[in-house]
């Protein structure tokens, strides 16, 4: 946990209240799962799996899960008006991730990952 605080207040300040907000939708998403440092990023792990991990750039933040998540999302996740790439949604504060689109990719990617 105090590896994500970390992460966080190391962001840049523009992008922290994005972080914390991805951060918070992920852990109610994702009660069981452990907050993990991994390559350097903040992620949640269930069963041996990072779920879901989030990441902060010099403009942008992503939002990292299993590519079926994107797959199954791709048309909720262009509604929204963000990029894709095969695993992450990529979000920024002039174009933030809604709340409900986090937990529905968190519980997808759990569901790809089997855990």
């Amino acid at each position: 946990m105090a590896d994500h605080d970390a992460y966080i207040a190391k962001s840049p300040e523009d992008l922290r209240p994005l972080l914390e907000q991805v951060r918070a939708q992920l852990a109610k998403t994702l009660p069981d799962a452990q907050e993990v440092m991994k390559y350097n990023m903040p992620g949640f792990e269930v069963g041996g799996s990072i779920v879901a991990g989030y990441g902060a750039f010099s403009k942008q933040c992503g939002l990292y899960v299993a590519p079926g998540a994107i797959a199954a999302l791709a048309d909720d996740i262009a509604a929204a008006g963000l990029k894709a790439t095969k695993n992450g949604v990529t979000f920024s504060v002039r174009r933030p991730i809604p709340d409900d689109l986090v937990g529905r990719l968190a519980q997808a990617s759990r569901k790809d990952f089997g855990v």
